[in-house]
C-alpha cells in the first residue's frame, strides 16, 4: 500500500508590483565653470576604452562625462568629469591648475536643458593613478557628488604619463 501524500508546506512569497520603476532621463552635462582657477570647459559624453579606462576627449581644453554613471543633477551617485591636464599638441588645458583649488570654491555645471548645478569642494587630492578609488568615485548609487579628474604627479617621458590622478570633488550646494 502507498503511504498517503504529505501536505504541502505553506510558504510566505513576498509580492511586488511587476511594473518597472519610472526611468528617470538624464540631461547630460555641456559646461564646466570654475572661476577659482579661470576654467571653463565644455564636456562631452564619453564611454570606456577597450581597457576599462574612462574615454578622455584628446584635447585638454575639452572635458569628458562617464555617461554610464550619473549626471551632475542625478538625484544620487557620482557624476564624473575629467579631462587631460596637458598634451603635446596642444598645451596646458584650463585643468592644469586643478590641484591649486580652494576647498569652498564653486563648481557650476550646465546641463544640456540650460539648468546650471552649483557645487561646493570638499576635496582635492592627489592619488597614485594604480590607487585611484573607481568603486567610489564612479558610484551610481549614494551621496550625490561631483568628481573630477584629471592627470598630476611626476611624468615619465619612457610612458609618456603622470604618476598621479588629482581629483577634486564637490558637494551640491541644494543637498
Amino acid at each position: 500500500m502507498t503511504p498517503a501524500p504529505r501536505p504541502t508546506a505553506v510558504l510566505d512569497v513576498p509580492v511586488a508590483p511587476a511594473t518597472a520603476p519610472p526611468v528617470v532621463a538624464q540631461i547630460p552635462p555641456t559646461e564646466m565653470r570654475i572661476d577659482a582657477i579661470e576654467a571653463v570647459l565644455p564636456i562631452t559624453p564619453v564611454g570606456a576604452k577597450d581597457d576599462g579606462s574612462m574615454d578622455i576627449p584628446t584635447r585638454p581644453s575639452e572635458a569628458g562625462w562617464y555617461r554610464f554613471g550619473p549626471t551632475p543633477g542625478a538625484p544620487e551617485g557620482s557624476a564624473v568629469v575629467a579631462a587631460h591636464v596637458d598634451s603635446r599638441v596642444y598645451g596646458v588645458g584650463p585643468l592644469g591648475r586643478l590641484r591649486d583649488l580652494p576647498v569652498g570654491s564653486v563648481i557650476d555645471v550646465t546641463d544640456a536643458a540650460g539648468v546650471v548645478h552649483a557645487f561646493e569642494v570638499t576635496s582635492v587630492t592627489y592619488i597614485p593613478r594604480a590607487e585611484l578609488p573607481v568603486a567610489q568615485y564612479f558610484a551610481r548609487t549614494g551621496e550625490r557628488m561631483l568628481v573630477i579628474i584629471t592627470c598630476g604627479g611626476s611624468f615619465d617621458e619612457a610612458t609618456r604619463s603622470y604618476s598621479d590622478n588629482v581629483v577634486a570633488v564637490a558637494r551640491p550646494l541644494d543637498a
